[in-house]
């Protein structure tokens, strides 16, 4: 393992679980956990705002991020920051066309001393793992994300490696380059529990970038950055997060807005059960920042882009129409009845 895949610290196991609803949620420390590492984002980071919130809800929800933006609107940085604030191990893996599954995952070794065959973790053994333009390995390299995504394990010559928590991905991908990438299969597509679209900057977000960069890089550094929450807090949130509550007519309407994608003429491939989960666990996550401890219609709406946009596809006719799968999620969402 590399020197800054840290060892992992033991997790915590949950609290004993109480019976019933929460009448309220001690939310407080979970909230200012969340503002020291916005303070530490912001610290290099201008504007984003969305991108980082959805990034701490990935992060308190145990799910993995797809970024996806042109180059030079600080994917990869943000990435590196949020891992940064967490004190936990940390890796970057560089897809490139030739990269192969064993410099990933790992590989078993001779070792002549002990004539047996020792294995050597791979980047893949950390916390918080960075992939960089992940678009660019072939499906070979990809299929060896699906085991490691989904049940945090890795098998290699018959043998199954845990993966310690926290683990998380973030990956980035460029939707503009073509040359030299391959499309992600739906399978693993499905398994990041969010797609994030970065935009360009604002004007005054771009003046800011601007003026910082001319008052000396070392503003700009990656350096400057400290962690602000370890593992057993990181645990600890996330434990705070399952206790927020969802009334059944707000799990009725989740599970409706999912179903919708099935059933819509604009797609021909809807999202999986997998995503319904994904939209209560990033809802319940939403909610925990807002400081409330009940879930609301807005935070369903707030999430549900994020985590459909990846799973659906369009049918041909509407591709080449010009429709997009966001502008398709939100007018079926218009179209289910808000629970109030």
């Amino acid at each position: 393992m590399t020197e800054d895949q840290t060892p992992y610290a033991p997790v915590p196991s949950d609290p004993p679980a109480e019976t019933g609803f929460h009448t309220s949620v001690p939310l407080t420390e979970l909230q200012l956990a969340v503002e020291r590492l916005r303070a530490e984002v912001r610290k290099v980071i201008v504007g984003q705002e969305s991108t980082i919130d959805m990034l701490l809800v990935a992060l308190l929800s145990d799910g993995h991020v797809l970024i996806e933006g042109a180059p030079g609107l600080a994917k990869t940085l943000t990435a590196k920051l949020l891992a940064r604030c967490v004190r936990t191990g940390f890796s970057r893996v560089q897809f490139t066309p030739d990269l192969m599954p064993s410099d990933l995952i790992g590989t078993s070794v001779f070792d002549p001393r002990t004539t047996a065959f020792e294995f050597r973790a791979g980047p893949i053994f950390s916390n918080i793992v960075l992939i960089d333009e992940i678009n660019r390995a072939p499906a070979k390299t990809q299929s060896a994300l699906f085991e490691a995504m989904e049940e945090r394990q890795v098998t290699v010559d018959g043998r199954t490696y845990p993966l310690a928590p926290p683990f998380m991905i973030v990956a980035t991908q460029n939707p503009i380059e073509q040359e030299g990438t391959y499309r992600l299969p739906e399978a693993q597509l499905d398994r990041f529990f969010f797609k994030l679209n970065v935009d360009y900057p604002s004007l005054d977000e771009e003046v800011a970038i601007l003026t910082r960069a001319q008052l000396g890089r070392e503003l700009l550094s990656v350096d400057a950055i400290q962690p602000v929450i370890g593992p057993e807090e990181l645990e600890r949130a996330r434990w705070l997060v399952r206790q927020v509550r969802c009334e059944e007519k707000l799990i009725r309407y989740i599970a409706a807005i999912v179903d919708r994608t099935r059933h819509d003429g604009a797609l021909m491939l809807g999202a999986s059960p997998r995503a319904s989960l994904a939209i209560l666990t990033g809802a319940r996550a939403n909610a925990a920042l807002m400081g409330r401890d009940f879930v609301t219609p807005e935070d369903v709406q707030a999430i549900a882009p994020h985590v459909l946009r990846h799973r659906v596809q369009l049918t041909p006719e509407r591709e080449m129409e010009g429709l997009t799968p966001d502008q398709v999620i939100q007018l079926l969402v218009r179209q289910i009845e808000v629970p109030r």
